[in-house]
């Protein structure tokens, strides 16, 4: 980032910038960013921690396979039920009955069988 901000240019993309990152350096980077954004620089990132792209963005576009899902201001997307579907499931706060539950288990089961079957040849 700091290569990218010598050239004093007028925007700055960055991908996924706060990915392995530890906790003090990630709101170092934050308020970085959101300093960038205040001093009237257009930055553009690639983002998956929500609550930083609650933070900084003014405008959120979100992508699911290739797609633009839902696009607006971070608060009014992040409440619309596509982009929940998109990134948690269409399901995702459905109750599970016992038959389901016991059919996943046990397909999870095999999953992990067939994986260290696979590992010993």
């Amino acid at each position: 980032m700091a290569r990218a901000l010598m050239v004093g240019p007028k925007m700055v993309m960055l991908d996924e910038p706060m990915a392995g990152v530890n906790p003090r350096l990630r709101q170092s980077l934050n308020e970085h960013i959101r300093g960038l954004r205040d001093a009237g620089m257009t930055v553009l990132f690639v983002e998956h921690d929500m609550d930083v792209v609650r933070d900084v963005s003014d405008w959120v576009i979100v992508m699911a396979q290739g797609q633009v899902v839902a696009e607006g201001p971070p608060e009014d997307v992040m409440a619309q039920q596509e982009v929940i579907d998109a990134y948690l499931g269409a399901h995702h706060d459905a109750p599970l009955d016992l038959d389901e539950e016991e059919a996943r288990a046990e397909a999870a089961a095999a999953e992990l069988a067939a994986e260290a079957e696979q590992e010993k040849s």
